[in-house]
């Protein structure tokens, strides 16, 4: 259904949606042609109908074309109830990154380049399969962008974007004129519709180049709406343009020299190549055929700039980005939003990644994520997808703060594949060996003696510097399908990095894959939530062992977790994991530091201000300093782990609620990842293909590590 949106800033024509896939064609379906009989008197009644005082015309083409609302007082009540049905998505779900391309962006604009007479408006893009719902409760994203005004910046991520939010696109048509400050009360406009809605969930802008400006301009001018800024080069840098001495050439430029100037944007503008690599991802290395081909789909294309930017609107766009960039650095103070900038390194058009830094020191809640190697158009290319660096910074929430259970979104497919790749050479030399104990207490390979279903609490032995963890990760996900949620230390949720430009790294990778601070609270909501909850009682001590303490618990006396799982029936797993000493040789530990005068003093200062989550503990346990240990690669040996026996909680709370009954199932649990390192550091020995030689010469080069032959359990 589609309402009609009377105008307010312009004359604004019917707002329009994109109803059908992107493969081959798009149509434009009037709000006057799709109206039908039965929505005729909503349509007509909602001149008098406000939401928390804002009229449903002042929406201004936000367009009710996802889902039907019925507006009683200041509620908004969802009539289709079966579009917005309980679901969630499961791990490894299919996000659609590299089913679209910027070939399909540039085909696409043939259609919406077409004069229509209309104003900037809102569209919903349509994704290719056709699932419009999103997640129960998910935020609006409002994508502004950048110079070419189409709207299909984000095409790349709309299949995975519109899973876990509401997705608006502003389209402003080639022959629109509107001034900024007219396109910042349009934005606006809408903003506040949204916000009157859903007061109590967050509001996203997306704006890329162009576009950065008209967010951060709508940002400072609403302070009290919760908001999540997310810029992609962002045009407030236009006055340092490194194109600046090219402007006044254009205006002289003839008429039939205006033709070059499409292959002359589309290489400052982006890489071409990273453009052609996206839908070329077949496997964990780019297919060079198919890049070729892509390339030379996409060079031909190119030509259609110069119907998307004629010279007449080029002109226009240059000196509305100069306006733009004056009036909105004139209010970057006034900005109070939650913004996270993303610059390019290799942008021939602006000097991202100065301005991002200038942007970080300017506003008063401002992160960067920094891609090297990437272009302006950084939306369009190949190595960003934008959903994973929302979850991975921890920008994605669905209420006025983030929560690490309810908001956490499972790795999709991709994600997957990705990190396995980033963490191959690490799984080729390791070559990681699962173990698990069924009910009768036999020995398996693989996990089938872990439970299908939560809440289950993996209890274990902490390697150093915690190597274990992507094995355990990565396996669960690919043999079960399963998540395991890893409880760290919460110093990792809040280091900084000392590098001006961060780049997405692997702490952000593992967020994106579950890590959360280790609280009560939070275990308490992971086992109410029934998930797979991965706990190492020893915590940053055990990690960060001294020389000699391989294979040794440094466990707190108190059996909380324990206590916590009974009260939810979990299933208590322990397990141990041996083969650090296999993969590298620790020769600088905490004591030798301490020695150290200069290094004694960093270690003491970079802890000063951090989190101690056991600083009322004495002993060795209590002292939880972070540090760097020194380390020297050997040729790899192998990890293995071994699952317990499953240890039932269930209809055992009264019991574990004395704390003696507690204390002795915690040294149960203790003592069973201690025979289970035992168990595997002596049969270890039995294992042919335990060092990486052995597997090299005797195994073919691409067998999956999860079919190296191993000992008999």
């Amino acid at each position: 259904m589609f309402v009609e949106a009377t105008p307010s800033i312009v004359n604004l024509s019917p707002c329009f949606a994109l109803k059908s896939g992107y493969k081959n064609q798009f149509s434009r379906v009037s709000v006057k042609c799709t109206q039908t009989a039965a929505d005729s008197s909503l349509v007509e009644s909602t001149d008098s109908v406000k939401v928390n005082g804002v009229s449903l015309n002042q929406r201004v083409g936000s367009l009710n074309d996802v889902e039907r609302r019925e507006f009683l007082g200041s509620n908004a009540i969802i009539d289709d109830k079966s579009r917005w049905k309980e679901e969630k998505l499961e791990p490894l779900w299919d996000d659609g990154y590299g089913t679209q391309s910027v070939k399909d962006y540039l085909d696409l604009a043939k259609d919406f380049i077409k004069p229509d007479g209309g104003p900037p408006r809102w569209f919903c893009p349509v994704v290719a399969d056709g699932n419009e719902t999103p997640l129960p409760n998910s935020p609006v994203l409002l994508f502004l962008p950048g110079m070419d005004g189409l709207g299909l910046g984000l095409i790349l991520h709309h299949k995975s974007l519109k899973k876990v939010f509401e997705v608006r696109c502003l389209h402003i048509p080639v022959q629109d004129r509107t001034p900024f400050e007219d396109l910042v009360t349009f934005v606006e406009e809408t903003l506040k519709f949204e916000h009157a809605l859903f007061p109590n969930r967050p509001i996203y802008l997306v704006g890329d180049s162009f576009g950065g400006c008209l967010a951060l301009a709508v940002a400072a001018r609403n302070p009290a709406i919760d908001l999540v800024v997310i810029l992609s080069n962002p045009a407030t840098s236009f006055d340092r343009s490194q194109l600046q001495p090219l402007f006044p050439a254009l205006e002289v430029m003839p008429d039939t020299l205006h033709v070059t100037i499409p292959y002359l944007l589309s290489f400052v503008m982006g890489d071409p190549l990273k453009m052609a690599m996206v839908t070329a991802e077949t496997s964990l290395t780019p297919n060079v055929g198919k890049v070729a081909d892509n390339l030379t789909a996409l060079l031909p294309r190119l030509s259609g700039l110069s119907d998307i930017i004629p010279r007449s609107t080029l002109l226009w766009k240059l000196k509305l980005l100069k306006s733009a960039a004056a009036y909105t650095n004139s209010r970057l103070h006034a900005v109070k939003a939650e913004v996270l900038v993303l610059a390019s390194g290799k942008d021939n058009m602006l000097p991202s990644s100065n301005e991002a830094q200038r942007l970080s020191k300017t506003l008063q809640n401002c992160k960067i994520c920094y891609f090297k190697d990437n272009g302006h158009t950084l939306l369009l290319e190949d190595g960003m997808n934008l959903l994973t660096i929302i979850k991975g910074r921890l920008k994605y929430r669905r209420t006025w703060k983030h929560d690490f259970v309810k908001d956490f979104i499972p790795p999709s497919m991709l994600e997957y594949k990705s990190a396995l790749g980033g963490n191959g050479w690490f799984q080729i030399a390791t070559s990681p060996v699962m173990f698990s104990t069924l009910e009768d207490g036999r020995i398996v390979r693989g996990l089938s003696g872990i439970p299908d279903e939560g809440p289950v609490l993996l209890v274990g032995y902490h390697m150093l510097m915690g190597l274990e963890l992507a094995p355990i990760i990565l396996e669960f996900l690919r043999e079960k399908k399963v998540m395991v949620r890893g409880v760290a230390h919460p110093e990792l949720f809040k280091m900084n990095s000392t590098n001006e430009l961060p780049e997405f790294s692997y702490v952000d990778l593992m967020k994106v894959f579950g890590a959360l601070p280790v609280t009560p609270t939070n275990l308490f909501k992971l086992f109410s939530s029934k998930s797979f909850a991965l706990l190492y009682p020893g915590g940053a001590r055990e990690a960060l062992h001294r020389k000699g303490e391989e294979y040794k618990l440094f466990w707190p006396d108190e059996p909380e977790f324990v206590r916590m799982a009974a009260k939810f029936g979990a299933t208590i797993i322990p397990f141990g994991s041996v083969g650090e000493d296999d993969i590298t040789e620790l020769v600088l530990d905490y004591d030798d530091m301490m020695k150290i005068p200069i290094l004694n003093n960093y270690i003491k200062k970079s802890n000063e201000e951090a989190i101690n989550v056991r600083a009322e503990m004495d002993g060795e346990v209590g002292n939880q300093d972070l540090f760097l240990p020194g380390l020297v690669p050997k040729v790899p040996g192998r990890f293995y782990y071994l699952f317990g026996k499953p240890i039932q909680t269930k209809g055992k709370e009264k019991m574990l609620k004395d704390r003696e009954n507690a204390k002795e199932l915690y040294m149960e649990i203790k003592s069973e990842v201690e025979k289970s390192m035992a168990y595997l550091i002596k049969k270890r020995e039995e294992d042919p293909y335990r060092g990486i030689v052995n597997r090299l010469v005797n195994q073919p080069i691409l067998t999956p590590v999860h079919q190296v032959p191993t000992f008999e359990p």
